[in-house]
């Protein structure tokens, strides 16, 4: 049975979610290690900064979306974002991520954010679809990147 419930609620997939995000998010990564992430992302949990709403079927992590405070530190000025989206391979092709994006939505508007931010290099047309707003093109990690945005 499926269930998305928050990532605190289950700190022994934790590390397992964080890697899973070093690996698909490499470049923006390069100046850390491993295990320096997994701290990091373990410590939001807890305090908020990386608030991430997980899918889980049969206890197994299927994925997971955030909620970040700081997700590109040349856009201080911006924020909350949506951030660390990933769905596993296998669990793909089942409408998870965009489950997942909607609960960070919701939980976003009851916390009383108006607008909500993110950046991608890949996926520009699918945030679309969701109703995310191109505001610019940038280059960061060496890479086309779409600020994007959506009312809440």
């Amino acid at each position: 049975m499926l269930r998305v419930d928050w990532l605190v609620n289950h700190m022994d997939k934790c590390n397992l979610m964080a890697e899973w995000l070093y690996r698909e998010f490499t470049y923006e990564f390069a100046h850390q290690s491993l295990g320096h992430w997994q701290k990091e992302f373990s410590a939001g949990q807890r305090d908020g900064r990386w608030k991430c709403l997980v899918a889980l079927e049969h206890d197994q992590l299927l994925g997971g979306a955030s909620l970040a405070n700081d997700d590109l530190p040349e856009r201080p000025e911006l924020g909350p974002w949506l951030a660390c989206i990933f769905v596993r391979p296998d669990a793909r092709r089942r409408g998870l991520a965009a489950r997942l994006i909607e609960g960070i939505c919701n939980h976003a508007r009851q916390a009383g954010f108006a607008t909500l931010y993110l950046h991608t290099h890949s996926e520009r047309d699918y945030y679309a679809k969701l109703g995310w707003e191109v505001l610019e093109r940038f280059e960061a990690w060496g890479k086309e990147q779409w600020l994007m945005s959506r009312r809440l």
